[in-house]
């Protein structure tokens, strides 16, 4: 196991009183200092936040791509905390007329965030409109209908919009390109997780050795989200079997209950690889016929399964479709096929 670094060590060894498990109950961070991982990230953030501050301008607008689960929406409070402002959040599908981001932008006080979430599924005819408040803080306000139409233009306030996508390539270039600041968040190193599995169990109050957060932070597929569910989850199952503590025999027989496997995978990642071995014969399958196959969604399928799956190279896209790999093949105990059938093997 990794060494932590003192900032790591402070955090996860903090205590919390009750007034403060209140207040954060949803375990996200509130500030930088308190956000674990993502080094690189925070730095930059840090002195971008400091020089808009200096000035008393607002933050240039900030793009945040990556995998769900990896604290996007979380980094986002963060950046408006650390500005001092308030943070309105919304999300690309909710804004479905132009009127909607009108009404939006014109409550901004000055130097606020607008987070929206998922902002590749913008509506055309509300991107257009976004383009000049972004740029140039003006809003084209369209009074009328017909021959007694006219154009008004509206100041709003200098806002900073924090858009945040799992899809970067699904951005328009336009919209794209009006970003000044854009990070894309990476899976998390099982050393941070560690100390965000810590970090959380002392907000909930939760008994864990370094060892049994270790054996959680290995498993949670290098997503904080992920860590925090299944902390929750070993919580209660070692109350229920157990003493409340967890150690690292507790948190393995929990997860393995709750049928996630000591690399991670859970139901639908060994129902997925099982479908494309055994139901397909271990031949290339495409995305659609494989979502039909496991009863699900083909678009959760790619956002959510895949990048995994992909990580472990238990996965590979070919021409011709999606399809096990060798090492799928031993981690599910399972003879690889020698007789030609896959171009993998």
């Amino acid at each position: 196991m990794s060494d932590w670094t003192p900032e790591q060590e402070r955090l996860v060894s903090a205590r919390y009183t009750p007034d403060d498990l209140e207040i954060d109950r949803n375990l996200r961070p509130k500030r930088l200092s308190e956000y674990l991982g993502q080094g690189k990230v925070k730095e930059s953030l840090s002195v971008l936040i400091e020089a808009a501050s200096g000035r008393g301008e607002p933050l240039d607008h900030v793009l945040l791509s990556g995998p769900p689960g990896l604290g996007k929406t979380t980094l986002a409070g963060v950046v408006a905390n650390e500005l001092g402002v308030s943070m309105k959040t919304t999300s690309g599908p909710a804004i479905e007329r132009p009127g909607d981001l009108a009404a939006i932008l014109t409550n901004l006080e000055e130097r606020d965030v607008l987070f929206i979430d998922e902002i590749h599924r913008l509506n055309h005819m509300v991107e257009e409109v976004l383009y000049p408040a972004m740029e140039d803080f003006m809003l084209d306000v369209v009074i009328g209908k017909g021959p007694a139409a006219r154009s008004l233009r509206l100041d709003v306030p200098r806002f900073t919009l924090v858009g945040a996508t799992t899809r970067t390539g699904l951005l328009t270039g336009p919209l794209r390109d009006r970003f000044g600041i854009a990070f894309r968040l990476d899976y998390y190193a099982p050393e941070d997780l560690e100390a965000i599995v810590r970090r959380s169990a002392g907000i909930l109050g939760v008994d864990i050795d370094r060892e049994g957060a270790a054996e959680i932070s290995r498993r949670s597929r290098g997503t904080p989200r992920l860590a925090n569910r299944l902390l929750k989850r070993v919580r209660d199952y070692a109350q229920v079997r157990y003493d409340g503590v967890i150690t690292e025999d507790v948190a393995a027989e929990g997860l393995a209950f709750f049928e996630v496997d000591h690399v991670g995978l859970d139901k639908m990642d060994v129902r997925i690889l099982e479908t494309l071995i055994v139901k397909f014969s271990g031949k290339p399958v495409g995305l659609n016929t494989l979502a039909s196959a496991v009863s699900e969604d083909a678009e959760t399928l790619e956002d959510v399964y895949e990048p995994f799956l992909l990580q472990l190279g238990f996965l590979d896209r070919t021409p011709k479709g999606r399809q096990a790999t060798r090492r799928a093949y031993e981690h599910l105990g399972l003879t690889p096929p020698h007789d030609g059938q896959s171009g993998l093997f």
